[in-house]
C-alpha cells in the first residue's frame, strides 16, 4: 500500500470566492477547488470555516491520498488579533492538519510577488489594504475595514464615487461629466434618475454595480476631467498606503519591492498605473514596483511550503503549475 503524500493545504478566502489548493511537499499541484464567499465578520468564525469545508473536501478528493501537514490560510476579514485568534481556533477544530497559520490575504499577494516574502503588498480589488514585512520580521498592517479606519477606494467604492458625480451632474448640483450618460447607458437605462432608482431598489445585482468601475476608468482615459480626478485620487490612496508602509518599516533609504495586486491594479488601466508610478517615485524613489496577477492562493501555498521546509525546487515547480514566472524576473 502506497503511503499518503505529505502535503500542504492552501486557502485563499475572500468576500467573493474561496480558492483551495493541495500541494505536495515537492511542489506538485495535486488538487484545486473554488467555492463561495468567506464572511466571518458576518456569520462568525466557526460558521465561516464550516461554509468553506465543502471546497476543502473537493480539493482533497481531487488530490487523492495525502497527509496534510500544514494549513496556510490567507483570509479576507482577518483585520484584528481577535479575528485571527477566532479563525485559528475554528481551522484547528476542523482537523485538516496538525498545524495552521492564519494571516490576512495581503500576505498571499506579498509571498506570490517576492521570493523572500519581504516587502510591501498593496491590494486594491473590491476594497483596499496594505501590508509590509522587513527582513527581521517587523510587520506593518492597517485595520482596513472601510471609512471608519481611514480607507478610500477599491472597486466597491469607485462605482459609487462615479455615481455621486454623475447624479450631481444630472440634477445641477455639480459640473457636467460624461459619466452622467455613460453609467445609465451601461446599465441599459436612459438617465441617472433611472439608474439611481434601480440601484436603490436592488434591481441591479452587486456584480452589475461593480461593472460600473471599469467604465469609470474608460471615461477617464477618454479625457473626462471629473473621472480623471477620481482615478487620480485612487492612485494617491495606493501610494499613500505604500509610502506610509515603507516609512513605518524605516525603509525609505533602501530598495524595497512594492507588490501591487487585486482587480483594480491588475486590470491594466494606464492612467491609474502611470499616476501610481509617478507619485511613488516622488515619495519613495527606491521602491521597485511589481504588478502581480497570480492567483493569491499561490502565495498561500508558497507560505505553506516555507513552513514545512520544502526545498527551493518545490517552489519553482509550484510556480510553473500556475504558469507564473519566478518572482523578480
Amino acid at each position: 500500500m502506497t503511503a499518503p503524500t505529505p502535503a500542504v493545504l492552501a486557502v485563499d478566502a475572500g468576500n467573493s470566492k474561496t480558492d483551495v489548493c493541495v500541494v505536495s511537499g515537492e511542489g506538485a499541484l495535486l488538487g484545486r477547488a473554488r467555492g463561495g464567499p468567506f464572511h466571518p465578520h458576518l456569520v462568525g468564525a466557526p460558521a465561516a470555516v464550516t461554509a468553506i469545508a465543502p471546497t476543502v473536501s473537493a480539493a482533497l478528493a481531487q488530490a487523492g491520498p495525502v497527509e496534510v501537514r500544514h494549513v496556510a490560510a490567507c483570509l479576507a476579514n482577518v483585520d484584528f488579533p481577535v479575528e485571527q485568534r477566532a479563525l485559528e481556533a475554528a481551522v484547528a477544530a476542523a482537523g485538516w492538519a496538525p498545524s495552521q497559520e492564519i494571516v490576512n490575504d495581503t500576505f498571499a499577494l506579498l509571498r506570490a510577488g517576492v521570493e523572500s516574502g519581504r516587502g510591501v503588498a498593496i491590494v486594491c480589488g473590491a476594497g483596499i489594504n496594505g501590508t509590509g514585512v522587513r527582513e527581521d520580521g517587523t510587520t506593518v498592517h492597517f485595520a482596513a475595514v472601510g471609512q471608519i479606519s481611514g480607507d478610500w477606494g477599491g472597486g466597491g467604492q469607485l462605482w459609487r464615487e462615479a455615481m455621486w458625480w454623475a447624479a450631481r451632474a444630472e440634477d445641477g448640483r455639480g459640473p457636467d461629466t460624461a459619466l452622467r450618460t455613460a453609467l445609465p447607458r451601461h446599465a441599459g437605462l436612459t438617465t441617472m434618475a433611472e439608474l439611481i432608482e434601480a440601484v436603490h431598489l436592488g434591481e441591479l445585482t452587486e456584480e452589475r454595480c461593480l461593472s460600473l468601475t471599469p467604465l469609470l476608468f474608460s471615461v477617464a482615459e477618454a479625457g473626462d476631467d471629473l473621472a480623471r480626478g477620481v482615478v487620480r485620487r485612487q492612485a494617491e490612496e495606493v501610494v499613500a498606503l505604500a509610502a506610509t508602509t515603507i516609512r513605518r518599516l524605516d525603509a525609505l533609504s533602501e530598495p524595497i519591492d512594492v507588490v501591487l495586486g487585486g482587480g483594480v491594479l491588475t486590470a491594466g488601466h494606464a492612467l491609474l498605473m502611470d499616476d501610481i508610478h509617478r507619485l511613488l517615485a516622488d515619495t519613495a524613489p527606491l521602491a521597485v514596483v511589481r504588478v502581480v496577477d497570480a492567483p493569491p492562493v499561490l502565495g498561500a501555498a508558497l507560505l505553506g511550503l516555507d513552513r514545512i521546509g520544502a526545498a527551493t525546487g518545490a517552489r519553482e515547480r509550484l510556480r510553473s503549475s500556475f504558469a507564473v514566472p519566478r518572482a523578480g524576473l
